[in-house]
């Protein structure tokens, strides 16, 4: 921990367990309430839900277009050594079974960052038309003080500390996109905070999520604004500043 913010709890909750505003997000981790917040979102939007055969939970938009699913218990597939967690999905036509782009989530993605990008998406009415450019995904970036990478300013940023990374990159084989060209470049971010012992947490946009709401994801994930955490993740508790209540 930062010695000049020692570990000092805002209050208690009934669990006993005590509550702390930390930063940077990007090291904050997910609380162990990942599902229970965005599921929470969703609901919020409107979005139904409903249990599937395979113990998950798949939530829907109003419109029918868009489609989130807490896909832990079933372990489908694994970034960065990581099982997903959560699968969000869009189409261009309520009836279409064709998802025309992926998002793969792992537990320990802040879930404010999950939740800003799901609030982004409610509010287009197109989910799976591109309005702007991978600048816009980078700009997001640098304008909450992420640095532009010297080899690839182009396509990359990274987090001051170097901890975090945001990359347009070739996304794994796994990470399905309507679109079928080989080689395409999805947006990827990770965090690693100590070298060696694996990575925090991975997302991965497919190569047709459009650039801006990977922003609205990038600038939440980026925000410096302290997040509340009762659990701090053990890959990161010695790189996180806690801020003293008052």
């Amino acid at each position: 921990m930062n010695p000049h913010h020692p570990l000092v709890p805002s209050h208690n909750d009934p669990s006993g367990r005590d509550l702390f505003w930390v930063v940077p997000r990007h090291l904050a981790g997910d609380d162990g309430i990942l599902a229970e917040q965005v599921g929470a979102t969703l609901t919020g939007l409107g979005w139904r839900m409903w249990p599937t055969s395979r113990s998950t939970l798949l939530y829907t938009s109003p419109d029918g277009l868009c489609g989130a699913e807490w896909v832990r218990a079933c372990y489908p597939i694994e970034l960065g050594g990581l099982p997903v967690a959560w699968q969000i999905t869009a189409r261009a036509h309520p009836d279409s079974v064709l998802r025309e782009w992926n998002v793969y989530i792992t537990e320990g993605v802040p879930h404010e960052a999950v939740a800003d990008f799901l609030l982004a998406l409610n509010a287009r009415t197109e989910p799976t038309a591109g309005f702007t450019g991978p600048h816009t995904v980078l700009d997001a970036l640098v304008a909450q003080g992420w640095l532009l990478d010297i080899d690839h300013p182009a396509t990359t940023a990274t987090a001051p500390d170097l901890a975090a990374t945001v990359s347009l990159e070739a996304i794994p084989e796994h990470v399905f996109d309507a679109d079928p060209r080989p080689g395409l470049a999805g947006w990827q971010a990770w965090a690693d905070p100590c070298t060696g012992t694996g990575l925090l947490w991975c997302a991965t946009f497919s190569a047709s999520v459009p650039h801006d709401l990977v922003a609205a994801f990038a600038s939440s994930l980026a925000s410096p604004a302290p997040v509340p955490r009762r659990t701090l993740p053990d890959g990161a508790r010695d790189r996180l500043t806690v801020i003293p209540p008052g």
